[in-house]
């Protein structure tokens, strides 16, 4: 982002809104939305925060009226949303991690959306599979990069490369999932032109219609509809034609929730902030339609699943699996494993014994289920590993998890133990699917390893 050019920047702001947004009608559902600053969204100039106030905006200023009501460049986003009735808006502050499925008040379970503006750290593996559950089961996730080289705390990460590892190292589904990738580019100016789409809710919503956003040093994006074919540009560079190059702000949805991402954070900066900070107003640019932008998408996103990303409202929890703990035999099971009492089991008196033949074996127990939508899922299960294997290197004997075709875990000989360890997998990324879970034990022709299973639970929440 650099400074706009002095025609461009607006008078300023006397209410913080779009002209008659206040009479806006919504739906009566509150929508939660969450606002990220744990990536360095305020490093130099940045500012990238609806409020000093963190995590509750509110208690800064109760009833906001103007930019200035709240301290952050992106106040007046925030206070559009809050004037609307239909907002609840929290920060997750700089220190915090981005989870998915805990008990922390700011977990993303417990919200709609997630606004993730302009990072300028690195997110850790664990928080970018949160942030890819979150989404697949009905969250609402909106990214704004900038340009290439836009790295405010000189940590060697910007926010196009961020967000492309984010992309394609998730944990989840690192193919491209939302079917879009951030171009290394940085363009000095642009005021990027609509498509033309009069149903489109982010385009032509209850917040205004939108013509023209703005560059002012941002990037673009390259579409890949093989990789996911709801991916849609809806603005572009102004010299270009629409197509699967030059987008500059993308919507696409993955699993039950939607995705959006914009080329520069000038568009969402309102000009005031921290003291000493050098901003500069996009919001009410006059030659540009970024409020009605801003806020279009972000209802549109919010909107994504009736319940947020999922374990706020799950509507069916408890255990899912039948015959768990293998006490009626192999009843509801499917596979070759050895189910009854040759084995101490965990509890009970009953197990499944997989492998410890010391020849190549191997055994498979499966069970098809159906993860509800809207809710957090956890598989845990008690495995005894023992093992005539002496090696300390190398995994000669395997036990895997799967779900369908998707190995989610995998123990071996090295994992021997004296007893039974319970272990769990987050199967939250399956919400709203039938799957099948899978596991397998493999042994070589040498010295045998034997897995034993038992009181397995795989638990909705």
């Amino acid at each position: 982002m650099r400074p706009l050019p002095a025609a461009a920047i607006a008078a300023a702001l006397t209410a913080a809104v779009l002209p008659g947004l206040a009479a806006v009608s919504h739906a009566a559902t509150t929508h939660r939305v969450l606002f990220d600053a744990t990536k360095a969204e305020t490093a130099g100039n940045a500012d990238w925060i609806i409020s000093t106030s963190q995590p509750d905006p509110l208690k800064q200023n109760a009833s906001p009226s103007s930019d200035k009501d709240w301290t952050g460049a992106l106040s007046s986003w925030g206070i559009a949303l809050q004037k609307t009735g239909q907002y609840t808006l929290d920060t997750l502050p700089a220190g915090n991690t981005i989870t998915y499925g805990t008990s922390a008040a700011l977990d993303l379970k417990n919200f709609d959306e997630f606004v993730l503006p302009e990072p300028n750290i690195q997110l850790s593996a664990a928080e970018k599979k949160a942030l890819l559950t979150f989404v697949q089961n009905g969250g609402g996730l909106f990214l704004i990069s900038d340009h290439t080289g836009s790295d405010r705390n000189n940590d060697g990460w910007d926010s196009p490369k961020i967000i492309n590892d984010l992309l394609t190292n998730n944990g989840v589904d690192n193919t491209d999932p939302f079917g879009f990738s951030v171009d290394l580019k940085n363009i000095s100016t642009d005021h990027p032109v609509a498509i033309t789409d009069s149903t489109n809710p982010v385009l032509n919503g209850s917040f205004g219609a939108v013509k023209h956003s703005l560059i002012a040093n941002g990037t673009t994006f390259t579409l890949k509809p093989a990789d996911n074919p709801n991916v849609k540009g809806l603005l572009f560079l102004s010299t270009s034609s629409p197509g699967n190059t030059n987008a500059t702000f993308v919507t696409s949805t993955f699993g039950n929730g939607r995705v959006a991402i914009w080329d520069d954070s000038s568009p969402v900066d309102d000009g005031t902030g921290e003291s000493g900070k050098t901003l500069y107003n996009g919001w009410t640019d006059s030659t540009a339609n970024n409020a009605a932008l801003a806020l279009n998408a972000t209802a549109w996103l919010a909107q994504g699943s009736s319940t947020g990303g999922g374990g706020a409202n799950c509507a069916t929890p408890g255990q899912l699996l039948a015959n768990p703990g293998f006490e009626s035999g192999a009843t509801s099971w499917t596979g070759d494993a050895t189910v009854g009492t040759g084995q101490t089991p965990h509890a009970g008196t009953r197990a499944a014994t997989f492998d410890g033949t010391g020849v190549t074996t191997t055994n498979t127990l499966s069970q098809t289920v159906s993860v509800p939508a809207g809710c957090s899922a956890s598989l845990t299960f008690w495995l005894h590993v023992a093992t005539a294997e002496t090696t300390t290197t190398a995994k000669y004997d395997t036990f895997s998890v799967a779900v369908g075709s998707t190995t989610v875990a995998t123990y071996s000989n090295l994992d021997a133990a004296s007893g039974y360890v319970q272990r769990s997998v987050d199967l939250s990324a399956y919400a709203g699917q039938s799957v099948t879970l899978k596991f397998t034990g493999a042994e070589d022709y040498e010295k045998q390893t034997t897995f034993v299973l038992d009181d397995t639970a795989l638990t909705a929440s």
